[in-house]
Protein backbone atom coordinates (compact mmCIF):
# COMPACT_ATOMS: atom_id res chain seq x y z
CA UNK A 1 0.00 0.00 0.00
CA UNK A 2 2.87 2.38 0.37
CA UNK A 3 4.39 1.79 -3.66
CA UNK A 4 3.35 5.40 -4.46
CA UNK A 5 4.63 7.11 -1.72
CA UNK A 6 7.93 4.92 -2.61
CA UNK A 7 7.53 6.06 -6.33
CA UNK A 8 6.64 9.71 -4.87
CA UNK A 9 10.17 9.92 -3.70
CA UNK A 10 11.97 8.57 -6.69
CA UNK A 11 9.85 11.14 -9.06
CA UNK A 12 11.54 13.66 -6.84
CA UNK A 13 14.98 12.02 -7.30
CA UNK A 14 15.28 11.23 -3.89
CA UNK A 15 17.46 8.79 -4.08
CA UNK A 16 15.61 5.79 -2.06
CA UNK A 17 16.94 2.06 -2.50
CA UNK A 18 14.56 -0.91 -2.48
CA UNK A 19 16.56 -1.86 0.28
CA UNK A 20 15.52 1.08 2.20
CA UNK A 21 12.76 1.02 1.53
CA UNK A 22 12.13 -2.76 3.04
CA UNK A 23 13.39 -1.79 5.44
CA UNK A 24 10.87 0.99 6.14
CA UNK A 25 8.50 -1.46 5.51
CA UNK A 26 9.81 -4.13 8.25
CA UNK A 27 9.67 -1.09 10.57
CA UNK A 28 5.65 -0.73 9.74
CA UNK A 29 5.34 -4.67 10.13
CA UNK A 30 6.95 -5.06 13.39
CA UNK A 31 4.77 -1.77 15.31
CA UNK A 32 7.37 0.27 15.80
CA UNK A 33 4.90 2.97 15.53
CA UNK A 34 0.91 2.49 16.22
CA UNK A 35 -1.70 5.06 16.40
CA UNK A 36 1.51 7.82 16.08
CA UNK A 37 1.25 9.82 12.92
CA UNK A 38 4.25 11.53 13.90
CA UNK A 39 6.06 8.59 14.38
CA UNK A 40 5.69 7.42 11.21
CA UNK A 41 6.86 10.20 9.74
CA UNK A 42 9.91 9.64 10.93
CA UNK A 43 9.78 6.05 10.88
CA UNK A 44 9.69 6.61 7.00
CA UNK A 45 12.35 9.64 7.28
CA UNK A 46 15.01 7.76 9.21
CA UNK A 47 14.45 4.69 6.53
CA UNK A 48 14.50 6.36 3.55
CA UNK A 49 16.47 9.81 3.44
CA UNK A 50 20.49 9.06 4.28
CA UNK A 51 21.44 12.91 3.31
CA UNK A 52 20.18 16.04 4.82
CA UNK A 53 20.16 18.01 1.49
CA UNK A 54 17.01 15.96 0.95
CA UNK A 55 15.18 16.68 4.06
CA UNK A 56 12.38 19.61 2.78
CA UNK A 57 11.92 17.39 -0.78
CA UNK A 58 10.80 14.12 1.67
CA UNK A 59 8.74 16.60 3.75
CA UNK A 60 7.30 17.39 0.59
CA UNK A 61 6.31 14.26 -0.55
CA UNK A 62 5.08 12.95 2.54
CA UNK A 63 2.82 15.71 2.54
CA UNK A 64 1.64 15.07 -0.86
CA UNK A 65 1.10 11.12 -0.24
CA UNK A 66 -0.55 11.69 2.76
CA UNK A 67 -1.87 14.58 2.59
CA UNK A 68 -5.34 14.83 4.71
CA UNK A 69 -3.97 11.64 7.24
CA UNK A 70 -4.32 14.36 10.29
CA UNK A 71 -7.47 15.57 9.22
CA UNK A 72 -11.01 13.70 10.03
CA UNK A 73 -13.93 14.14 8.21
CA UNK A 74 -17.73 13.49 9.35
CA UNK A 75 -18.16 9.86 7.27
CA UNK A 76 -14.30 9.03 8.71
CA UNK A 77 -15.73 9.40 12.11
CA UNK A 78 -18.62 7.71 11.43
CA UNK A 79 -16.71 4.56 10.26
CA UNK A 80 -14.67 5.05 13.66
CA UNK A 81 -17.13 4.42 15.42
CA UNK A 82 -17.00 0.56 14.87
CA UNK A 83 -13.54 0.83 16.33
CA UNK A 84 -13.04 -1.85 19.17
CA UNK A 85 -12.99 0.30 22.73
CA UNK A 86 -9.66 -1.14 23.57
CA UNK A 87 -7.95 0.74 20.76
CA UNK A 88 -9.07 3.74 21.39
CA UNK A 89 -8.18 2.89 24.84
CA UNK A 90 -4.84 2.31 23.78
CA UNK A 91 -4.63 5.56 21.86
CA UNK A 92 -6.18 7.57 24.69
CA UNK A 93 -3.31 6.27 27.31
CA UNK A 94 -0.53 7.53 25.14
CA UNK A 95 -2.26 10.99 24.19
CA UNK A 96 -3.87 12.24 27.00
CA UNK A 97 -2.83 13.01 30.21
CA UNK A 98 -4.81 11.08 32.65
CA UNK A 99 -6.88 14.59 33.68
CA UNK A 100 -7.78 14.54 30.48
CA UNK A 101 -8.86 10.73 30.52
CA UNK A 102 -10.66 11.49 33.96
CA UNK A 103 -12.71 13.79 32.12
CA UNK A 104 -13.72 11.33 29.19
CA UNK A 105 -14.43 8.49 31.75
CA UNK A 106 -17.03 11.27 33.79
CA UNK A 107 -18.59 11.51 30.46
CA UNK A 108 -19.26 7.80 30.05
CA UNK A 109 -16.38 6.85 28.34
CA UNK A 110 -15.45 6.92 24.43
CA UNK A 111 -18.55 4.91 23.43
CA UNK A 112 -20.58 7.62 24.79
CA UNK A 113 -18.64 10.24 22.91
CA UNK A 114 -19.24 8.63 19.62
CA UNK A 115 -22.49 7.91 20.47
CA UNK A 116 -23.22 11.76 20.78
CA UNK A 117 -21.25 13.01 18.18
CA UNK A 118 -23.75 10.42 16.09
CA UNK A 119 -26.45 11.82 17.17
CA UNK A 120 -25.29 15.29 16.65
CA UNK A 121 -24.19 14.73 13.08
CA UNK A 122 -27.96 13.31 12.23
CA UNK A 123 -29.70 16.34 14.23
CA UNK A 124 -27.46 19.19 13.07
CA UNK A 125 -28.54 20.65 9.59
CA UNK A 126 -25.95 23.41 9.07
CA UNK A 127 -23.23 25.39 9.87
CA UNK A 128 -22.62 26.21 13.61
CA UNK A 129 -20.44 29.07 15.07
CA UNK A 130 -19.21 29.11 18.78
CA UNK A 131 -21.28 27.48 21.22
CA UNK A 132 -21.14 23.98 23.51
CA UNK A 133 -23.04 21.61 21.68
CA UNK A 134 -23.07 21.60 17.82
CA UNK A 135 -20.41 20.39 15.90
CA UNK A 136 -19.44 24.02 14.61
CA UNK A 137 -16.01 26.26 14.75
CA UNK A 138 -14.33 28.61 17.58
CA UNK A 139 -16.12 26.71 20.77
CA UNK A 140 -16.48 24.22 23.51
CA UNK A 141 -18.53 21.65 22.10
CA UNK A 142 -16.25 18.38 21.70
CA UNK A 143 -16.85 18.06 18.23
CA UNK A 144 -15.86 20.84 15.39
CA UNK A 145 -12.12 22.97 14.77
CA UNK A 146 -11.03 25.70 15.63
CA UNK A 147 -11.80 25.53 19.88
CA UNK A 148 -11.24 23.85 22.35
CA UNK A 149 -12.52 20.67 24.44
CA UNK A 150 -9.46 18.45 26.16
CA UNK A 151 -12.22 15.19 24.55
CA UNK A 152 -12.99 16.78 21.50
CA UNK A 153 -13.02 15.19 17.87
CA UNK A 154 -11.71 17.76 15.31
CA UNK A 155 -13.66 18.15 12.11
CA UNK A 156 -12.61 19.85 9.10
CA UNK A 157 -10.10 21.91 10.51
CA UNK A 158 -6.88 22.45 8.77
CA UNK A 159 -4.64 21.52 11.50
CA UNK A 160 -4.19 22.02 15.20
CA UNK A 161 -5.06 24.76 16.95
CA UNK A 162 -3.94 23.44 20.44
CA UNK A 163 -0.17 21.51 18.87
CA UNK A 164 -2.46 17.94 19.46
CA UNK A 165 -2.32 16.92 15.65
CA UNK A 166 0.51 18.62 14.61
CA UNK A 167 1.93 18.06 11.28
CA UNK A 168 5.70 18.21 11.26
CA UNK A 169 6.46 17.71 7.57
CA UNK A 170 4.23 20.71 7.24
CA UNK A 171 6.76 23.20 9.23
CA UNK A 172 9.16 22.23 6.69
CA UNK A 173 12.28 23.50 8.66
CA UNK A 174 14.78 21.79 6.49
CA UNK A 175 13.99 24.09 3.62
CA UNK A 176 17.90 25.42 4.25
CA UNK A 177 19.20 22.31 3.24
CA UNK A 178 17.97 22.51 -0.36
CA UNK A 179 20.98 23.23 -1.69
CA UNK A 180 20.24 26.37 -3.05
CA UNK A 181 19.87 28.76 -0.65
CA UNK A 182 21.93 30.86 1.52
CA UNK A 183 23.39 29.15 4.19
CA UNK A 184 23.29 29.44 7.87
CA UNK A 185 25.59 28.21 10.39
CA UNK A 186 24.67 24.71 11.09
CA UNK A 187 24.33 24.25 7.48
CA UNK A 188 27.60 25.66 6.41
CA UNK A 189 28.76 23.07 9.20
CA UNK A 190 26.95 19.95 7.30
CA UNK A 191 28.52 21.29 4.15
CA UNK A 192 32.16 21.53 5.69
CA UNK A 193 31.99 18.24 7.16
CA UNK A 194 32.57 17.10 3.40
CA UNK A 195 35.90 18.19 3.81
CA UNK A 196 37.79 15.93 6.43
CA UNK A 197 41.07 13.53 6.82
CA UNK A 198 40.76 11.72 9.73
CA UNK A 199 43.94 11.51 12.36
CA UNK A 200 44.43 10.85 16.02
CA UNK A 201 46.40 13.57 17.77
CA UNK A 202 47.08 14.86 21.38
CA UNK A 203 47.13 13.13 24.98
CA UNK A 204 46.03 9.44 25.17
CA UNK A 205 42.87 10.11 26.91
CA UNK A 206 39.98 7.96 24.92
CA UNK A 207 39.15 5.07 25.80
CA UNK A 208 40.33 2.64 23.59
CA UNK A 209 37.80 -0.57 23.88
CA UNK A 210 39.28 -3.03 21.10
CA UNK A 211 42.92 -2.65 22.71
CA UNK A 212 41.25 -2.85 26.01
CA UNK A 213 39.33 -6.25 25.57
CA UNK A 214 42.54 -8.00 23.97
CA UNK A 215 45.46 -6.37 26.62
CA UNK A 216 42.69 -8.23 29.50
CA UNK A 217 42.34 -11.43 27.23
CA UNK A 218 46.39 -11.39 26.72
CA UNK A 219 46.93 -10.38 30.40
CA UNK A 220 43.94 -12.39 32.48
CA UNK A 221 43.23 -9.09 34.21
CA UNK A 222 41.94 -5.36 33.55
CA UNK A 223 44.02 -4.20 31.29
CA UNK A 224 42.40 -0.57 30.29
CA UNK A 225 44.03 1.22 27.02
CA UNK A 226 43.77 4.83 26.07
CA UNK A 227 44.60 6.13 22.72
CA UNK A 228 44.47 9.99 21.47
CA UNK A 229 41.34 11.56 19.87
CA UNK A 230 40.41 11.07 16.38
CA UNK A 231 40.22 14.42 14.61
CA UNK A 232 39.76 16.34 11.90
CA UNK A 233 43.13 16.64 10.22
CA UNK A 234 43.19 18.99 7.36
CA UNK A 235 44.47 21.86 7.24
CA UNK A 236 43.06 25.22 6.02
CA UNK A 237 44.17 28.27 5.38
CA UNK A 238 41.54 31.13 5.47
CA UNK A 239 41.45 34.85 3.33
CA UNK A 240 38.09 36.96 4.12
CA UNK A 241 37.27 40.16 1.75
CA UNK A 242 36.04 42.35 4.37
CA UNK A 243 34.79 46.16 3.31
CA UNK A 244 32.99 48.11 0.57
CA UNK A 245 30.08 45.94 -1.05
CA UNK A 246 30.89 42.95 1.55
CA UNK A 247 29.45 44.65 4.05
CA UNK A 248 26.14 43.53 2.45
CA UNK A 249 27.08 39.45 3.35
CA UNK A 250 28.84 40.54 7.11
CA UNK A 251 26.29 38.45 8.67
CA UNK A 252 26.67 35.28 6.20
CA UNK A 253 30.71 35.14 6.59
CA UNK A 254 30.64 35.77 10.33
CA UNK A 255 28.68 32.17 10.05
CA UNK A 256 31.08 29.92 7.93
CA UNK A 257 34.23 32.01 9.85
CA UNK A 258 32.34 30.95 13.30
CA UNK A 259 31.63 27.43 11.80
CA UNK A 260 34.93 26.76 9.90
CA UNK A 261 36.41 27.37 13.54
CA UNK A 262 34.10 24.51 15.07
CA UNK A 263 35.22 21.94 12.40
CA UNK A 264 39.00 22.52 11.68
CA UNK A 265 41.42 22.19 14.64
CA UNK A 266 43.96 23.82 12.00
CA UNK A 267 42.72 26.78 10.90
CA UNK A 268 44.30 30.40 9.82
CA UNK A 269 42.94 33.47 8.83
CA UNK A 270 43.95 36.47 7.61
CA UNK A 271 41.86 39.34 6.17
CA UNK A 272 42.31 41.53 2.80
CA UNK A 273 40.16 44.18 0.75
CA UNK A 274 38.49 43.54 -2.77
CA UNK A 275 41.41 41.56 -4.06
CA UNK A 276 45.08 40.13 -2.63
CA UNK A 277 48.24 42.28 -2.41
CA UNK A 278 51.10 42.64 -0.75
CA UNK A 279 50.21 42.54 2.51
CA UNK A 280 47.21 41.03 4.50
CA UNK A 281 45.53 41.28 8.76
CA UNK A 282 44.30 39.23 11.42
CA UNK A 283 42.20 41.91 13.13
CA UNK A 284 40.46 44.52 11.34
CA UNK A 285 40.58 47.28 13.95
CA UNK A 286 43.93 47.38 13.41
CA UNK A 287 44.27 46.66 9.65
CA UNK A 288 46.59 49.70 9.01
CA UNK A 289 49.15 49.60 12.11
CA UNK A 290 49.40 45.47 12.53
CA UNK A 291 50.15 44.88 8.75
CA UNK A 292 51.42 40.90 7.94
CA UNK A 293 53.44 41.07 4.34
CA UNK A 294 51.60 38.05 2.11
CA UNK A 295 54.78 36.00 1.12
CA UNK A 296 55.70 36.18 5.43
CA UNK A 297 52.17 34.14 5.37
CA UNK A 298 53.15 32.27 2.12
CA UNK A 299 56.32 31.31 3.68
CA UNK A 300 54.75 29.91 7.33
CA UNK A 301 52.53 27.72 5.77
CA UNK A 302 53.05 25.01 3.42
CA UNK A 303 51.46 23.83 0.40
CA UNK A 304 49.87 20.71 2.50
CA UNK A 305 47.15 23.68 3.89
CA UNK A 306 43.93 23.82 1.69
CA UNK A 307 43.32 27.38 0.87
CA UNK A 308 40.03 29.20 0.84
CA UNK A 309 39.47 32.45 -0.55
CA UNK A 310 36.02 34.16 0.33
CA UNK A 311 34.98 37.34 -1.23
CA UNK A 312 32.38 38.76 -3.77
CA UNK A 313 35.11 39.62 -6.11
CA UNK A 314 33.34 42.75 -7.51
CA UNK A 315 35.55 45.74 -7.31
CA UNK A 316 37.20 47.21 -10.64
CA UNK A 317 38.92 44.79 -13.09
CA UNK A 318 41.99 47.54 -13.06
CA UNK A 319 42.37 46.53 -9.70
CA UNK A 320 43.00 43.12 -10.29
CA UNK A 321 45.01 43.41 -13.66
CA UNK A 322 47.08 46.80 -12.93
CA UNK A 323 49.94 47.72 -10.02
CA UNK A 324 48.43 51.12 -8.53
CA UNK A 325 44.82 50.33 -8.93
CA UNK A 326 43.97 49.34 -5.89
CA UNK A 327 41.61 51.26 -4.28
CA UNK A 328 43.05 52.05 -0.90
CA UNK A 329 46.67 52.26 -1.63
CA UNK A 330 49.62 52.23 -4.24
CA UNK A 331 50.50 48.52 -5.04
CA UNK A 332 53.36 47.60 -6.51
CA UNK A 333 52.24 44.43 -8.51
CA UNK A 334 49.08 43.69 -9.40
CA UNK A 335 46.25 41.42 -7.55
CA UNK A 336 46.61 38.77 -9.92
CA UNK A 337 49.79 38.24 -9.56
CA UNK A 338 49.53 37.88 -5.81
CA UNK A 339 46.68 35.82 -6.47
CA UNK A 340 48.75 33.38 -8.91
CA UNK A 341 51.17 33.31 -6.38
CA UNK A 342 48.70 32.08 -3.51
CA UNK A 343 47.36 29.27 -6.03
CA UNK A 344 51.57 28.56 -6.78
CA UNK A 345 51.75 28.20 -3.33
CA UNK A 346 48.81 26.22 -1.84
CA UNK A 347 47.73 23.73 -4.73
CA UNK A 348 44.16 23.06 -3.27
CA UNK A 349 42.32 26.22 -3.28
CA UNK A 350 38.56 27.72 -3.79
CA UNK A 351 36.87 30.89 -3.94
CA UNK A 352 33.58 31.01 -1.83
CA UNK A 353 31.46 33.66 -3.61
CA UNK A 354 28.21 35.24 -1.25
CA UNK A 355 26.79 36.77 -4.43
CA UNK A 356 23.98 34.54 -6.23
CA UNK A 357 25.57 32.58 -8.86
CA UNK A 358 22.87 33.84 -11.03
CA UNK A 359 24.11 37.57 -10.83
CA UNK A 360 28.11 36.38 -11.76
CA UNK A 361 27.53 37.14 -15.60
CA UNK A 362 26.87 40.68 -14.56
CA UNK A 363 30.13 41.84 -12.87
CA UNK A 364 33.39 42.02 -15.42
CA UNK A 365 35.81 41.27 -11.88
CA UNK A 366 34.15 38.10 -10.94
CA UNK A 367 34.85 36.41 -14.61
CA UNK A 368 38.30 37.59 -13.99
CA UNK A 369 39.05 36.25 -10.72
CA UNK A 370 37.51 33.03 -11.77
CA UNK A 371 39.25 32.62 -14.94
CA UNK A 372 42.45 33.32 -12.27
CA UNK A 373 41.29 30.59 -10.76
CA UNK A 374 40.45 28.04 -13.42
CA UNK A 375 36.84 27.60 -12.60
CA UNK A 376 36.93 26.80 -9.02
CA UNK A 377 34.75 29.93 -7.73
CA UNK A 378 31.61 27.99 -6.02
CA UNK A 379 28.28 30.05 -4.90
CA UNK A 380 27.76 30.43 -0.90
CA UNK A 381 25.31 27.45 -0.81
CA UNK A 382 25.04 23.94 0.79
CA UNK A 383 25.63 22.66 -3.07
CA UNK A 384 27.92 25.07 -3.42
CA UNK A 385 30.26 24.85 -0.45
CA UNK A 386 29.61 20.86 -0.91
CA UNK A 387 31.20 20.88 -4.13
CA UNK A 388 33.81 22.52 -3.04
CA UNK A 389 34.74 20.73 0.26
CA UNK A 390 34.58 17.84 -2.62
CA UNK A 391 37.14 19.99 -5.05
CA UNK A 392 39.30 20.74 -1.99
CA UNK A 393 39.90 16.62 -0.83
CA UNK A 394 40.86 15.13 -4.00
Amino acid sequence: MFLPFFQTLRDARIPVSLREYLAFLEGVAAGLVTYDIDGFYYLARTAMVKDERHLDRFDQCFAKAFAGLAEITPEQVMEAVAIPPEWLEKLAEKHLSAEERAQIAALGGFDKLMETLRERLAEQKGRHQGGSKWIGTAGTSPFGAYGYNPEGVRIGQDESRHRRAVKVWDKREFKDFAGDVELGTRNIKVALKRLRQWARDGAAEELDLDGTIRATAEQGWLDVKTRPERRNAVKVILFLDVGGSMDDHIRVVEELFSAARAEFKHLEHYYFHNCLYESVWRDNRRRWTEKIPTQEVMNTYGSDYKCIFVGDAAMSPYEIAFAGGASEHWNEEAGQVWLTRARAQWPNHLWINPTPERLWPHTQSIAMISEIFEGKMVPMTLEGITRGMQGLSR
